[in-house]
Order: structure tokens, then sequence, then C-alpha cells
């Protein structure tokens, strides 16, 4: 096993622990405002892991420029969407939860 191999298998493991605890946040969190700060940040962070993971194993060639491309656009977009959600939910009325408030 080269060095390589290793690196991207700890991003790789990285990317999937991160995920999976972003969904396990999405879970436990109460209203909708405090679902989409793991989901967002997790997602954006995997995402990145895993590009990353890949671009180490394709090497220095167009492909992992394409990767990095990719990288770089969900890198943008994800936290952009994650925002233009949470400003709709808002604007439309949703509450934000309250101590004392059953969980919704």
């Amino acid at each position: 096993m080269n060095p390589y191999d290793i690196v991207t298998s700890i991003l790789l493991a990285v990317g999937c622990f991160v995920a999976i605890s972003g969904g396990v946040g999405v879970l436990r969190m109460p209203d909708f405002y405090t679902r989409i700060h793991p989901a967002g940040k997790s997602d954006t962070l995997a995402q990145t892991s895993i590009m990353i993971a890949l671009m180490v194993q394709a090497g220095p060639t167009l492909v992992s420029v394409k990767l990095a491309l990719i990288s770089l656009f969900l890198f943008i977009t994800t936290p952009t969407a994650t925002h233009a959600v949470a400003r709709a939910a808002h604007v439309s009325g949703l509450k934000p939860w309250r101590p004392g408030d059953p969980r919704r």
C-alpha cells in the first residue's frame, strides 16, 4: 500500500464520518433552523474531503482539475443554497424553536 492510498483512505473515512455525524445532527436538532446548520456545514466538509481524496488518487491529471472545479462549485453553492432555504423559511413566517416549546 503506497502513501497515496493511505491518504486517500484517511480522507474518505473523514468524509464519511462527517457526513454520518451531520445526518445524526439533523435528526437530533429540535427545529428547522437548527437542523439546517449541521446539514450545510457537514455536507460542505464531507464533499470537500471526499473530493480531495479523489484528487489524491487521480494524481496530477485533467481529472484532478475537474474534481477541483467541482469541489469549488460545491464549496460555493452549498452554503448559498442553505442560506437561501433558511431565508425563505424565515420570510414565510416559520418561527424558531424556543426552550419550553414542544418539539416539532
